[in-house]
């Protein structure tokens, strides 16, 4: 790909540190010693499921909402944390959203975005049918539609926590990231190219859903045609955002796939280990590590745990 001038302001990413509300912010980070143990590699978690929306999104949703000026109603596709973090930061607004997700979505997830204040509309047989929908309705009422990982400031956002994780007293060897439309992974490492270049910034991904990683490794969009059927459906992307791999040159240094049994593994022992309920999504930098155990040994590796909205028959099949 053609490489252009990063979009990514890291003067941005500083004062959205002013934007964001403070329940945001300052998510608990720290060497778990039990997992490391386990592992035989020294594992920083960054925990971001203990706030209003159980994940990461609140940053990104809060830096949007606070920059709309004249809108009076929002519209957004999400597959369920996206959604959530819009309907948080819009209803204290007092903006109207409206939310797209496909009919497969689990019901807590919807139940979650209506209960926030959301109007949420089912379309679709996945996240990029519902995606669909909302650009549809977007250009038939002229209400704006905000698009994660398009939008700049979903990604800005989560660059905070890139900022957060790099006044760790000890530096990372390797900082891996869950790789969804690219808002986490672009936000958090443009940080790190600038004040830990040292560190290797790897993005995980589902084999059952790889279509970003087969796009950086080719070097040409990548689109998936066929229904994915990961368990980490809030990575789970078709068509990739041509932005996001954009942003994406001279971010990433490696790419791995994880299995779907490495995944629920992971999740199981982050359960284990921590006491901590994380999404399948969120547990991909653990199964990375299980997976690929001989490339981290002995090293500082860094895991964001992203989101913790299991599904409540998740939860009860694989935590008991």
């Amino acid at each position: 790909m053609k490489t252009l001038e990063s979009r990514i302001s890291q003067e941005r990413i500083n004062n959205a540190l002013t934007a964001i509300d403070p329940v945001f912010l300052n998510s608990p980070q720290y060497l778990c010693n039990s997992l490391s143990e386990v592992l035989e590699t020294n594992i920083y978690l960054k925990v971001e499921t203990q706030n209003p929306v159980g994940s990461f999104k609140g940053r990104g949703a809060e830096l949007v909402v606070a920059g709309i000026k004249d809108e009076k109603e929002l519209i957004c596709a999400s597959g369920g944390n996206f959604g959530r973090a819009m309907a948080y930061s819009c209803q204290k607004k007092g903006i109207d959203l409206t939310v797209f997700t496909s009919f497969n979505t689990s019901p807590s997830k919807v139940d979650c975005m209506r209960k926030l204040g959301a109007n949420v509309i089912l379309f679709g047989d996945d996240f990029e049918g519902a995606k669909e929908g909302a650009r549809y309705f977007a250009r038939r009422s002229g209400v704006r539609v905000i698009e994660d990982s398009f939008d700049i400031e979903t990604v800005e956002g989560a660059g905070t926590i890139g900022l957060e994780l790099a006044a760790l007293s000890e530096k990372l060897d390797y900082l891996l990231i869950a790789l969804g439309n690219g808002a986490l992974f672009n936000g958090v490492a443009s940080v790190f190219k600038k004040v830990s270049p040292e560190t290797q910034m790897v993005a995980i991904q589902a084999e059952e859903a790889s279509a970003m990683i087969d796009s950086w490794k080719k070097g040409e969009l990548v689109v998936h045609h066929r229904k994915l059927t990961t368990v980490a459906d809030a990575i789970a992307v078709r068509v990739p955002i041509p932005q996001a791999l954009q942003d994406m040159n001279g971010l990433i240094d490696e790419g791995f796939l994880v299995k779907e049994k490495s995944i629920i593994d992971a999740v199981k022992l982050i359960y284990q280990h921590t006491g901590l309920k994380v999404e399948p999504s969120a547990a991909v930098g653990i199964a990375a590590v299980m997976e690929y155990n001989n490339k981290f040994k002995n090293k500082n590796v860094g895991i964001i745990l992203s989101g913790g909205n299991l599904t409540e028959e998740q939860e009860k099949e694989w935590l008991g």
